[in-house]
């Protein structure tokens, strides 16, 4: 049998999984990475891995055990106890339970350095699979049902005019902003912004700074979270216009709207290298798509599900994505069918992922004051009372395991502590 073979557009953590899955699946995969180098995404199309973390929650490390990867994942975890929800004058509001979130979907949540994380997949790969300095368009979106009319994409790179690749299944992993989206569905509505912007950065641990800690503001929010290797991964967000830049520099700006925050706020700030900072407007879906796929491409990601960050589940959806595409579409299989089969099975999840996202995000960006007097109030009574409740928003999201017979042997996978369900 002819081995099938595949293009990736966009090397970042979604495109790197799906690489990964479907070589392992038995693919001959191309990854085609537009930035000149082959540095981690920052996962917002800025690459500059040094300043982004990622969460990792359990749902995502059952996906990566399928390639054998989950538990180099789960030790990269620093922050393996309490955090705590705060003020920004310092009041504590609740306490986060790291245990009984384990207990309830069957494993911690790990906050890895995004660039770990992208050379762990990297790894999986075969040398020169991902081709960087490739900008690639979609040509024609192909037909799974005619095995002479493969998917076209034309690769534009700095020191030639194009030059057009073939491929049985084209995976657009392309961003929020995706070029092939707007190929498949030009009608389809853009993304729409989510009503705030964020910050990111890493630091060395000032000395002290051990724990993770939120603290929602007016109209603004503040998150710590300690990385392996006595590194901090800091967020930041607010509710502002889009498209703005500081007219100095992002720290300059994070100073001005949180350096009068509690410790260690001003003194992670003091550390952060200013060229290091990330920002990014926060874009999500603004409509569930016709589809996940057309023709011999699919969508993964946030190039067809954007969602705000406050679930943490923007990186994790990815790579659910990649891993049931890479499962459904096993060597042997009809592709049409399982490109019709990931698009009913991912669909509604993931916008229900994106629905929930958006409604916790909306939470942060208000900011009259009795409003957020209220519900501040609602959040320390809910943890004092009911402190199960704030983990619900993540049920049947962290809970879920992908499909069976994908993992890899010897992983932690075949034996989570909850027993969560599969995929559908």
């Amino acid at each position: 049998m002819r081995q099938r073979t595949a293009l990736v557009i966009g090397g970042g953590i979604g495109g790197l999984t799906a690489a990964a899955a479907l070589h392992r699946g038995g693919w001959t995969v191309t990854v085609l990475e537009r930035a000149a180098t082959a540095e981690p995404d920052s996962g917002a199309g800025q690459r500059a891995g040094s300043g982004a973390g990622i969460a990792l929650a359990p749902n995502a490390q059952r996906a990566l055990d399928t390639l054998g990867a989950g538990d180099a994942v789960r030790a990269m975890a620093a922050w393996r106890t309490t955090g705590e929800i705060r003020l920004p004058g310092g009041r504590r509001l609740a306490r986060t339970d790291h245990a009984a979130a384990a207990r309830r979907f069957g494993g911690p949540v790990v906050v890895a350095h995004r660039a770990e994380v992208w050379s762990l997949l990297a790894a999986r790969l075969p040398d020169g699979a991902v081709r960087t300095g490739a900008r690639a368009a979609l040509v024609d979106a192909g037909d799974p049902g005619a095995p002479h009319r493969p998917a076209r994409v034309r690769i534009t790179g700095p020191a030639d005019g194009g030059e057009e690749l073939t491929a049985d299944l084209v995976v657009a992993a392309d961003g929020i902003h995706s070029a092939v989206r707007r190929t498949l569905f030009p009608g389809h509505p853009a993304p729409r912004y989510a009503g705030f912007t964020a910050w990111r950065f890493v630091v060395p641990a000032p000395d002290g700074v051990r724990d993770a800690h939120e603290t929602w503001g007016r109209g603004s929010l503040w998150g710590t979270v300690p990385l392996s290797g006595g590194r901090i991964y800091a967020y930041a967000t607010a509710a502002v216009p889009p498209g703005g830049r500081a007219a100095d520099d992002e720290r300059a700006e994070l100073l001005r709207r949180f350096g009068t925050w509690h410790h260690p706020v001003p003194a992670l700030l003091a550390a952060a290298d200013p060229a290091a900072v990330l920002r990014n407007d926060v874009y999500t879906a603004a409509a569930a798509p016709p589809a996940f796929h057309r023709g011999r491409v699919a969508l993964l990601g946030d190039a067809v599900h954007p969602m705000a960050p406050n679930l943490g589940q923007g990186g994790c959806q990815a790579i659910e994505d990649a891993v049931v595409l890479a499962h459904l579409a096993a060597p042997d299989a009809d592709l049409g069918a399982a490109l019709a089969a990931y698009t009913r099975q991912r669909l509604p999840h993931t916008m229900d992922v994106v629905r929930r996202s958006a409604r916790i995000g909306r939470l942060t960006t208000w900011r009259s004051r009795p409003a957020c007097a209220l519900r501040a109030v609602l959040m320390a009574v809910t943890a004092r009372l009911a402190p199960d409740l704030m983990l619900r928003p993540l049920d049947g999201i962290a809970d879920r395991r992908p499909p069976a017979g994908t993992y890899a042997s010897g992983t932690r996978g075949t034996r989570t502590a909850a027993q969560p369900k599969e995929h559908e």
